[in-house]
């Protein structure tokens, strides 16, 4: 997979490698996306319609005309066999269906079907810098934007008063976001290290996941996740690719993975004991980890020495040694290969990471959701001059009813009107000098003023 000139020894991982990972980078993008942004539309909502029944030996059949259907929801969901975003680096538009319009005899317009996003477990979906939803658990789901609401049709304005309403809504165009989708890997616990420091051996040993093993750098080109069981207690494990000097200001192939560490709970920091400088190698990747955008250096971690097996016990001693010295507090020293020390290791990490979930879910605890309910939420609304004789009236009642205002229909315009005098907008446009012929701008709407 790996060409053959970027094979190189360990000790040299870091420097001066950008031709091997040029080369590395563009196997590693066809493999694995953990990064697309698309553009989502929900349907519009289906127009209502102004019709009149016509019957035999009945000349006034009165309105009949039906409401519009809801336009599609665009819903997002957790799908386990899912694993990357690479079905959306090249799409450019997800869009629901359309309600249909409504129809005689006071048939309601079908509603527009939904479409289902499918994404891996652990997608983030953003809006700029507003995080629209976190999709950790299997199966979850969230509607990310929601269909139009169909118009009413001229049946719905029959009354004593208004018994031929010619009046008929537009449908409401449904919501529409260009999102950006985030993969951060569902784990516990992330093993970090330079280049072939033994991360990749040390998960095939503990869990059941199968990376790719090679004595080169960058062997591992996307994450790995396995499933580790130890005395009974069952946690996730993410191998994240060797990060090199400069991976948080995006050198090599770690700055496209650190997000991973970001979920978890902590971290196992593995060091070659055959490099020729270990405090350097610890100090490279806590450099990396404390200048990511999210400081991940202050995570629970564990250091270890790593391939004990490949090099004389007197250099462990000296490597743990020169360690401490530079102030880890504790270096435990494995060989996964030969399946020396990982019992001690293991036991660590298990302890690390039962307290941090304890922590999390003793948090979740005390946060009180709120539950609002909009339906007694007063109908607000503000009215503002724009300009000599230009008025802008906001609020999203007031706007809903001008996005479904038909202003080909001199009927519909009225009702709008109506609907201005009853809600209080038509009186304080009079407090604030609006006369006849002046523009009121509602949403994207534009109504001549007549008072």
């Amino acid at each position: 997979m790996t060409p053959p000139e970027c094979r190189y020894s360990p000790k040299d991982a870091y420097h001066d490698t950008q031709h091997c990972i040029g080369q590395t980078h563009g196997i590693m993008a066809a493999m694995f996306a953990d990064t697309a942004t698309i553009e989502i539309r929900a349907g519009k909502g289906g127009d209502g319609r102004s019709s009149f029944r016509h019957e035999k030996y009945r000349a006034k059949g009165g309105p009949d005309g039906g409401d519009g259907g809801r336009g599609g929801n665009v819903i997002f969901r957790v799908d386990h066999n899912a694993n990357t975003l690479a079905s959306y680096r090249t799409a450019r538009l997800i869009a629901a269906e359309d309600g249909q319009m409504g129809g005689e005899n006071q048939r309601h317009g079908r509603n527009g079907a939904d479409v289902v996003v499918k994404v891996p477990q652990g997608t983030q979906v953003w809006d700029g810098d507003t995080l629209l939803a976190d999709l950790a658990a299997d199966g979850q789901e969230t509607v990310l934007a929601r269909g139009g609401r169909g118009g009413f049709g001229n049946a719905h304005f029959t009354s004593s008063v208004r018994q031929t309403p010619r009046t008929a809504e537009l449908g409401e165009p449904g919501e529409r976001h260009k999102v950006r989708l985030e993969l951060k890997l569902v784990a516990d616990v992330g093993l970090v290290g330079l280049p072939n420091a033994g991360k990749s051996t040390l998960l095939s040993v503990i869990s059941n996941a199968k990376p790719e093993i090679a004595d080169y750098a960058f062997t591992t080109l996307v994450p790995n996740l396995g499933v580790v069981d130890h005395r009974a207690f069952t946690f996730m494990a993410a191998d994240i690719p060797g990060l090199i000097e400069g991976a948080s200001i995006g050198k090599g192939l770690g700055d496209e993975f650190l997000r991973h560490v970001e979920r978890t709970a902590m971290t196992v920091h593995l060091i070659d004991a055959a490099s020729d400088d270990v405090v350097r190698d610890y100090r490279i990747i806590q450099h990396e980890l404390a200048h990511y955008q999210v400081d991940l250096s202050t995570r629970p971690q564990v250091v270890a020495l790593s391939k004990i097996d490949t090099v004389e016990p007197e250099q462990v001693v000296a490597a743990t040694t020169a360690l401490r010295q530079a102030g880890v507090p504790e270096v435990l020293a494995i060989s996964a290969q030969a399946h020396r020390g990982l019992e001690p290791l293991l036991d660590q990490v298990v302890a690390r990471v039962k307290a941090v979930r304890a922590e999390r879910e003793a948090a979740a605890a005390e946060v009180a959701t709120p539950v609002i309910d909009t339906t007694d939420l007063p109908d607000l609304w503000r009215v503002e001059i724009e300009s000599d004789g230009v008025y802008r009236v906001t609020g999203e009642r007031i706007e809903g009813f001008a996005r479904r205002t038909n202003f080909d229909q001199d009927d519909a315009i009225e009702r709008l009107r109506d609907i201005l005098r009853k809600t209080g907008v038509a009186r304080e446009l009079r407090r604030q000098g609006a006369r006849d012929g002046d523009t009121v701008l509602i949403g994207e709407a534009e109504l001549a003023w007549l008072d």
